[in-house]
Parts: structure tokens; sequence; C-alpha cells
């Protein structure tokens, strides 16, 4: 009977591993997920289901539709395929190139991102006039939340952490626009006054508004796990917006090294916090309250890590494996008719969502994201 030494035995095994590994490696499949027909296959039928199923907060030029033609139009940059800018076109048309009605509130000036974004590239159709004076009024018309007299959450112009996504980047473009800085020192006014209320230093995320400050007893403003309440999708909105801004501020403008560290910032808090299936939870710092992930605010993070890596301003190398995880889950709430489901309804804080629930601005996000998929170089 021949005998094998134990120390024989570990060295078969050893190299039984290597060989295995190697093997793996040598014959892994392609992603499909990344390729980038697939990539924009999903974006166009998820974009074309959106379009037959309507469902507005407000109307058709309020900031849930805002965000979706956003996510049009960061489509169109990435791909130049004429049925995202027809989309954007159309919808101008429809709406006949208006914000919405509420000059103190940024949600209503996010549909005017995809109207600049046309004027931008030569489209005279385009028409700014409602844009123009919705900006006027905004940034020069008296209002109770520019002084801090208005309600209990509103004692900042921009008093909820999502506004930071709806007005900053149209502000920016604007500035491009009419080649006037002035607009972009009015924004970095109000961006400080938001980062400095609602950022929390330590935790390194953004509360959604003061509802969610702990003073005195903080019983009632604590997730179950004694954790502070940050909500996804809030710090979705705050993280796109960053990336958004950083994308056309200038180089050279003297406050753009502090959106660059913020972004930096939030970028490593969220890669920390992101669940093992790749989707963030509607609660960041209580992931075990919710069963599943939530496509919105999983699609506004993924976007900004992925421009972030596109942009050479976050490492391919930490940050890589996080967004492509990322994508493939966010592939998996695309249903078979191009429906995003997963997406959590109109809200403030963190809520559940299910494979059926979806909002034009989870369609938005998913576009956001898809659009940096596809600049990804191809040596994953």
């Amino acid at each position: 009977m021949k005998i094998i030494t134990r120390t024989k035995l570990n060295i078969g095994i050893a190299l039984i591993s290597c060989l295995t590994l190697l093997l793996s490696c040598a014959t892994k499949p392609p992603l499909k997920s990344f390729e980038k027909p697939q990539i924009e296959s999903a974006m166009i039928k998820a974009m074309q289901w959106q379009e037959k199923n309507f469902k507005y907060g407000k109307g058709p030029t309020d900031w849930t539709n805002g965000a979706f033609y956003t996510g049009i139009m960061r489509a169109h940059l990435a791909t130049q395929n004429t049925v995202f800018k027809d989309a954007i076109i159309n919808m101008g048309r429809k709406n006949e190139w208006k914000t919405y009605d509420r000059y103190f509130h940024a949600d209503d000036i996010a549909i005017a991102a995809s109207y600049i974004y046309l004027k931008k590239n030569g489209n005279d159709e385009a028409n700014l006039e409602a844009t123009d004076a919705w900006i006027y009024d905004h940034l020069n018309k008296p209002h109770d939340w520019k002084v801090g007299i208005g309600s209990a959450e509103q004692k900042i112009l921009w008093w909820w952490c999502d506004a930071l996504f709806m007005a900053p980047p149209v502000l920016v473009n604007y500035s491009n626009l009419k080649k006037d800085s002035q607009y972009l020192d009015e924004m970095h006014k109000y961006y400080m006054q938001t980062y400095e209320y609602l950022f929390d230093k330590d935790e390194k995320l953004f509360y959604r508004d003061n509802r969610f400050f702990i003073k005195g007893d903080p019983s009632d403003k604590l997730e179950r796990n004694g954790k502070k309440v940050f909500w996804s999708r809030g710090n979705g909105w705050v993280l796109a917006g960053l990336a958004l801004i950083l994308d056309d501020m200038p180089k050279n403008y003297v406050h753009r090294p502090f959106y660059e560290n913020l972004f930096k910032t939030m970028s490593a808090r969220i890669l920390a916090l992101q669940p093992s299936d790749g989707l963030w939870r509607t609660s960041l710092l209580d992931p075990d309250s919710f069963m599943h992930g939530e496509a919105s605010g999983s699609g506004f993070h993924t976007f900004a890590l992925a421009w972030g890596i596109n942009q050479g301003i976050l490492s391919k190398e930490n940050y890589l494996p996080s967004v492509l995880k990322a994508w493939t889950a966010l592939e998996k709430c695309q249903q078979e008719n191009g429906m995003i489901g997963w997406v959590q309804a109109i809200g403030f804080d963190p809520k559940p969502a299910d494979k059926d629930s979806w909002f034009n601005f989870g369609t938005g996000a998913f576009l956001l994201a898809g659009s940096e998929m596809l600049k990804m170089k191809s040596d994953k």
C-alpha cells in the first residue's frame, strides 16, 4: 500500500488549486452585462417604456420629469443616438419650453437642464425665455425662504438636500451659456448654505432636511438600529448632482476644489456603505431593515462613482468592482418590457420599494448610470 505523506498531499492540493484558478481566469466568459450595445439597448428600452407610462408628481415640467430628462440628456451625450435627442425635443415642444411655476423652489428648474443642453448644442428651437425668467426670479426676487422665516423646515433657500441636484447643475450650465460667472457665484453661495446646514461631517453624508437633526430626545429620529437617518436617494441626489456640476464647472473656477473634495469624500462613504448584492438600501446606515435594494438611489450612486472613475477623479482599482456590481444589480431591476422596478415612491425618508414600483426619476437614474457605463474602457 502506497503511503502519501501530509506534506505531499498539501503540495498536491495547492497545485490543483492554482491550476483551477488559472483555468477559471483563462476561460472566464466576457461579462455580457457590460457590453456597450446591450447597455444602450437597455437604456432605450427603459426610456421608451417610461414615455408610454408617465406618472408625474405635479406635472410634465416638474422635478420628477426633470430628473428623467436629465438622464435622457446624458444618454444622448454618451451615445449621440438621435432617439434620445428627439425625445428631449418632443418634450420641450409639448411643454412649450416652460419650467414649473414656483420660482423659489429649486425643484422647478430641473426640467430646464435639457433645454439648455439643446441650446448649447446648437438647437435654436429650444426657447429659454421661461428659464431666463425663472433663474432671474430665483436669484433676485425676495422670498421668505431666502431669509430664514419660512416654515419649520425652510430656513434657507435650498433647505432640502435634493435641491443640490435640481438647481446647481442648471446654474453651472446657464453660467457657461451666458459666459457670466455671477451665476456660478450665486450657485456657490446657496450651495454652501445647504452644505453647512445639512452635511454631517462625522458621517460624511447629508441629512435630507432638518427634520432629521438630533436635538433633545432623539428616539423618533433614529433608525431601529440606533443609527442616524440618512436617506439613500437624498444622498444620491447630492452625489449625482456633484458629478453633473463638476462635469461642466470651469477647471479654473476658484471654488472648484471644494466640490472635488466633497465629491471624493462622499464617494468614499457611499462605497463603504454598499451592500454585498450591489444595491444600496433606502436607509444607508440601517440596511438590514430592508430586504432588497432600491433602484433610484442606487442609480444615482452608480452614475456618480462611474463618472468619477471615467474622469480619473476616483481610483479605478478601488471603485470599479463596486460600479460593476451595482450595474449588474440595476440591470436586474429592469423588467422585460423595459420598466425599471424597485424604485421608492416620492418621499423624503427611507421607505421600502418592490419589483413593480416605478417612477420616472428612477428611470432617469438608470439612464444616468448607463451613460457612464458606456464610457467605461473595455479592460475590465
